[in-house]
């Protein structure tokens, strides 16, 4: 077999709903993209929605919006892509990384000894598309304590009161956060990620989540930033393209990051029918359960602990007890068998970049224990049960080639 990593999901609704897009005579931001918004804001409940052209572009904007600046932390996990701490750093700010727990999320207790006067963001990660204890992150941003300790530097951050919570959901559209609530309501800011290898793709792309409390107005932030993601140009280019609507203002020092509709097509069409979706990747994820069920050297990736829920966007299998030489081994054996797999992901401190700002990987032994023995495989809709058979079968040749008679 061939089987590769992460294909798309393109059907016949995906193709007519571009084509449809393509002969509209309209490409750019437009009503696809207002309709997207609509359709994930209906799924997951937030209190308004914005896509924009990557999760990266959201992430800067939001603590842009923030007002943060030289000097100013932000909170993230030291396991996760590099996108989480380069979306502070262009923002002006200073990552400040702390350490994993076993199942990949964020330690609130890490979290909260990281807290300073300076920390004005924290930055939590769904590593997977299992999500964080946003419960307990969002009790510490509220305790009086740490709420004494906070100092506000901007116009926002003086009607906050408080640390912002701006949750990376990139893996997690149509996970549980809790009992009943899914992703993109639990906190003040959820950013998604509609990249070309997500549940949902509009090849590039992400949706800013906004749930502000009072007296903040999430359909007035939504206009501001909207506005903000568009060079802060009073009238976008389809209402400009209305009969006498040519004239526009730039009223503010903004970014040019707003969807377009060619790519909101893509996604409008498949999350349309997530449900479907979402259901055979579940489905996909219990296959691998039940293949590795026999096997005590298997930790198999959270799925539902607590309310919270997977949405299954990663199968991030670990192998107990072997190092990263013996990881990489089986990798290369898997990959000679035809079967694309992938690793989820290299810490952050672990990187040139990274390690060159003065980040130590020692100094966040759990997030190293999780990535040393992690081996993403296949998990996708249009993955068969023969086929994610097949890949259990193969990682377990390739644990019996490698581990057992080494």
């Amino acid at each position: 077999m061939n089987i590769p990593f992460s294909p798309p999901y393109i059907d016949d609704a995906v193709v007519n709903e571009v084509v449809d897009t393509l002969r509209s005579g309209w490409i750019t931001t437009g009503p696809k993209t207002k309709a997207l918004e609509d359709e994930i804001q209906a799924l997951c409940g937030a209190g308004a929605v914005l896509c924009v052209n990557s999760w990266t572009s959201g992430a800067i904007l939001v603590l842009r919006w923030l007002g943060v600046k030289p000097g100013d932390e932000v909170i993230v996990p030291a396991y996760t892509y590099c996108a989480t701490a380069l979306a502070v750093l262009h923002a002006g700010a200073t990552p400040v990384m702390v350490d994993s727990n076993e199942d990949f999320t964020i330690s609130v207790e890490a979290v909260r000894k990281a807290i300073t006067p300076r920390t004005k963001a924290i930055l939590p990660v769904d590593i997977a598309g299992f999500p964080c204890d946003y419960e307990a992150i969002m009790r510490l941003v509220q305790d009086a304590g740490i709420r004494a300790m906070f100092q506000a530097e901007s116009p926002v951050q003086e009607k906050l009161g408080r640390i912002l919570v701006l949750s990376d959901a990139a893996h997690s559209l149509g996970a549980y956060a809790k009992e009943g609530v899914l992703t993109g309501c639990e906190t003040d800011v959820v950013v998604f990620s509609l990249h070309a290898v997500k549940n949902v793709t509009t090849a590039e792309g992400g949706a800013i989540c906004l749930n502000l409390p009072e007296p903040f107005d999430n359909g007035d932030l939504y206009k501001d930033l909207r506005l903000q993601s568009l060079n802060c140009q009073t009238k976008d280019a389809f209402t400009k393209t209305k009969a006498g609507g040519w004239r526009y203002d730039i009223v503010g020092f903004g970014m040019k990051v707003n969807m377009a509709d060619v790519n909101a097509a893509v996604g409008l069409a498949q999350i349309r029918q997530y449900d479907k979706l979402l259901k055979r990747r579940i489905e996909v994820f219990h296959v691998y359960n039940k293949a590795f069920s026999d096997c005590d050297w298997v930790i198999c990736p959270p799925f539902e602990s607590e309310g919270k829920r997977s949405s299954c966007h990663i199968y991030a299998l670990r192998v107990r007890g072997i190092d990263e030489e013996q990881r990489d081994r089986m990798i290369d054996y898997i990959s000679r068998q035809g079967v694309a797999v992938n690793v989820h992901f290299i810490p952050m401190p672990m990187l040139s970049f990274f390690k060159g700002l003065g980040y130590r990987i020692e100094d966040y032994p759990q997030a190293y224990r999780n990535y040393c023995c992690e081996i993403s495989l296949p998990i996708y809709p249009q993955l068969t049960d023969e086929q994610a058979e097949y890949v259990a079968r193969v990682v377990k040749e390739a644990y019996t080639v490698v581990v057992k008679q080494a």
